[in-house]
């Protein structure tokens, strides 16, 4: 099946349109990602991307309630807006203050985050891990960061530490994980199980500014590390873990499994997985 076969199906005015909005957005996987598993659903489904400048997300959902569009995946720079413009809000995107999924009922505006949820479907795909009980350390303390920490926390995590260069931000981001949130330095890194890079820095090539060379060097065999960064599907950071014998993974997982979560609550289906996975197949060698 190629990645992109459910754009090649036969399309009607009934077919029904899903999509992702952002800034830019051709970059996004995600119309891949659904169509992959409308295919396999055999659903007369179809997701495409929006471009939505910054600043024009309420004029797009004013077209989402006009045209019946089913559902929007939500990317950067809209999360926030998203979460001011829906009519309702699920417990997790408030207290978040996020949302990257919005289901259209009848006119009637949902908002979810399943970025959090997403991350610790991936964390368990294939058995990997489970948060139950680790003793976790994210660095970071933007959109993504507070996504994961949040949902750490709710599946039973010991620990959640958050680094962060901003104290106040860090502070901000431990205490979604209530009493098991702390804010924390890069000094508690050889006691964490689960150390999760929730910054951009994998982008430009990094790691730096509070990646150094001891950091580095901190991490140890046992220790699962996980870079949300996907593209490059390696960096520095999941090299320099794989190198100390740490279980290294990317951002991709997380990717899939939170397009998953929007696929399911918007069809009422069980998502297939495996379909999704296989339209982004990972290349030999990344830590997918």
């Amino acid at each position: 099946m190629s990645p992109d076969a459910g754009e090649l199906r036969g399309l009607s005015a009934t077919t029904t349109v899903v999509g992702v909005v952002g800034d830019p957005v051709r970059h996004s996987l995600s119309p891949r990602l659904h169509n992959a598993a409308f295919a396999e659903l055999g659903l007369d489904w179809v997701s495409v991307g929006f471009p939505v400048a910054a600043g024009r997300l309420e004029d797009a959902l004013i077209g989402m309630r006009a045209l019946g569009i089913r559902g929007l995946s939500v990317t950067m720079p809209h999360k926030e807006d998203a979460a001011a413009a829906v009519d309702r809000r699920s417990g997790r995107a408030d207290r978040l203050r996020s949302v990257n999924c919005i289901t259209n009922d009848d006119g009637v505006l949902t908002g979810d985050s399943t970025d959090g949820q997403g991350f610790v479907d991936a964390l368990r795909h294939d058995g990997r891990t489970a948060p139950e009980d680790l003793r976790c350390l994210v660095v970071g303390a933007g959109g993504a960061a507070r996504s994961v920490v949040l949902a750490l926390a709710e599946h039973g995590a010991r620990q959640v530490v958050v680094v962060n260069r901003t104290a106040t931000r860090a502070a901000e981001a431990a205490a979604l994980a209530g009493g098991v949130g702390r804010v924390g330095t890069l000094a508690d890194l050889p006691d964490a199980d689960l150390v999760v890079d929730a910054t951009p820095a994998g982008m430009a090539g990094g790691p730096e500014g509070l990646w150094d060379r001891a950091s580095l060097d901190a991490l140890r065999p046992g220790q699962v590390v996980v870079d949300l960064v996907y593209a490059p599907a390696r960096t520095p950071l999941l090299d320099a873990a794989a190198d100390r014998g740490a279980v290294a993974m990317n951002g991709l997982g997380m990717l899939v499994h939170q397009a998953a979560r929007q696929l399911a609550t918007w069809t009422g289906t069980e998502p297939p997985v495996a379909a999704m996975w296989r339209s982004v197949a990972p290349a030999p060698g990344s830590y997918a």
